[in-house]
């Protein structure tokens, strides 16, 4: 299997309708030419294909100095519907707003991009939908369908104990054969 360039969006160009829909909305609001300084990288459900419908556009940015990142939010996002930004910790900023219908959340860490929980959890998590195929992945929808997030899906479908967000993240160690041991027992 081909590991693909998470942090080169144009793969979003030949995906499914809301991939195509969230290449065009990042494409002509220039979020992420707003946000160069910052490694942006889209995260979640919707780069790995498990998206539906209200599913939100997820960024995550490797922030040094939050206040000149709250500027610049502030500067270019405003002007859109719903507009907030929220310190969650210490040196983590989060931005919410909407975009022809669709919530972006920009998530703004002092931590290197591939080492945030958000970019981990969909590299393990896009993974196994491709180790575990099809109906795996139609579980996982299905799930979120009815209103659990994507980790604790992920947990359910796989039985995993404990904090799902925890658990998917032990996983990353796992051997393609140990991983497939777990949902093929």
């Amino acid at each position: 299997m081909k590991n693909k360039n998470w942090k080169d969006i144009s793969y979003l160009k030949f995906g499914n309708f809301k991939q195509r829909k969230i290449y065009e909305i990042l494409i002509n609001t220039k979020i992420l030419n707003i946000l160069n300084d910052y490694t942006p990288v889209l995260v979640g459900t919707i780069p790995i294909g498990i998206d539906i419908e209200n599913s939100d556009l997820d960024l995550v940015c490797k922030v040094d100095n939050f206040e000149i990142f709250k500027e610049v939010l502030i500067n270019n996002f405003k002007k859109y519907r719903n507009f907030k930004i929220a310190h969650k910790e210490e040196n983590v900023l989060v931005c919410n707003f909407i975009v022809n219908d669709i919530e972006i959340e920009i998530y703004g860490s002092s931590d290197d991009i591939d080492k945030s929980n958000g970019y981990r959890h969909m590299i393990i998590e896009d993974r196994l939908l491709n180790l575990y195929g099809d109906d795996f992945t139609k579980q996982i929808i299905s799930l979120k369908d009815k209103g659990l997030k994507t980790e604790p899906a992920f947990a359910k479908v796989l039985d995993l104990q404990g904090n799902p967000y925890e658990q998917l993240l032990l996983l990353e160690m796992y051997s393609d054969e140990e991983l497939y041991k777990i949902y093929n027992k």
